[in-house]
């Protein structure tokens, strides 16, 4: 095993924000501890967002209170504004998210404002995050497409991570929300990114499997130089605000295909099978990783 990737799981945010049925909070926490356990250095737990909009996502609190904290693991919170800050530090999250898309349509027709006023908008957030000492990650959505404009443009990709960085981002997320970027397209971007950015230590790769690219994607931005991804166990997940978009990439798949690849991530594969077949069993449907079905009948 040579070099070390990072990997995001985001199952327990992302994974679950778009589950009709509520999930309930001890399901949450088990999830979130488990996972832990497994070697996820960085666990994207819970969303200090509008209840209103996001009904799965309404015990952040309860469930960040809950959890048992692992040392070195960096425990995430989504926070659209300063009331969404004020829940992550009161929660003691290690690290806020914020989020823009890289699509005007897509800015204009989920937030009703531009790019610009959106990023504008988290100022406060991120200054506060730095005074707090808290680690700050700016996520772009449809880096690679959007369900209104189509192709975004490579140059609104840049021109966003650009913006987050001088808000003081330390992680930057190339997000695939709707799963429609191929492995060229993902090349492109991700080289371009690298311009203005780190790619093995700033930027990450988000890929959703609408379309069946996403490990392929992966690849591509690994040869680009990204060595931090993000993945969702038993592929749970989607976008609430994309109609047709499928969930994350599963990480059961991803670590397969990673360790396939002689990359180290310290993750215990049987584990996270594990885990994405318990999840799967309490969502009532089977796991969409591939790979994770198959390690699963093997071993029984």
């Amino acid at each position: 095993m040579s070099e070390h990737i990072k990997i995001v799981e985001v199952a327990p945010r992302d994974g679950l924000q778009n589950e009709k049925q509520f999930v309930d909070t001890a399901i949450k926490v088990e999830l979130v501890n488990r996972l832990a356990a497994a070697g996820f250095q960085n666990v994207e737990a819970a969303s200090f967002v509008s209840p209103k909009w996001v009904p799965q996502m309404a015990d952040g609190a309860e469930v960040m209170a809950a959890i048992e904290r692992r040392p070195g693991t960096i425990y995430s919170v989504l926070t659209p504004n300063m009331r969404g800050f004020e829940a992550a530090l009161a929660a003691r999250a290690d690290e806020v998210v914020i989020f823009g898309a890289a699509s005007e349509a897509f800015s204009q027709r989920n937030i009703n404002c531009s790019i610009a006023e959106s990023i504008a908008r988290f100022e406060p957030v991120a200054t506060a995050a730095k005074a707090a000492g808290l680690r700050l990650r700016g996520s772009i959505s449809c880096s690679m497409g959007c369900p209104y404009q189509g192709e975004t443009p490579v140059a609104s990709v840049v021109d966003v991570a650009q913006r987050m960085l001088r808000l003081g981002c330390d992680e930057i997320d190339v997000s695939d929300t709707i799963g429609v970027g191929t492995p060229a397209q993902v090349g492109r971007v991700m080289r371009a990114v690298g311009e203005v950015a780190d790619l093995s230590t700033q930027v990450s790769g988000h890929f959703h499997d609408t379309y069946g690219q996403a490990l392929a994607n992966i690849l591509s931005a690994l040869e680009a130089g990204v060595r931090i991804f993000h993945s969702s166990v038993s592929g749970a997940g989607g976008c609430p605000y994309a109609k047709g978009a499928t969930g994350n990439v599963a990480t059961e798949d991803v670590l397969y295909m990673l360790n396939g690849q002689g990359l180290h991530t310290g993750i215990d594969l049987d584990a996270v099978v594990d885990i994405g077949q318990w999840l799967s069993g309490h969502l009532g449907r089977k796991g969409a990783s591939r790979a994770g079905n198959a390690l699963a009948a093997r071993k029984s």
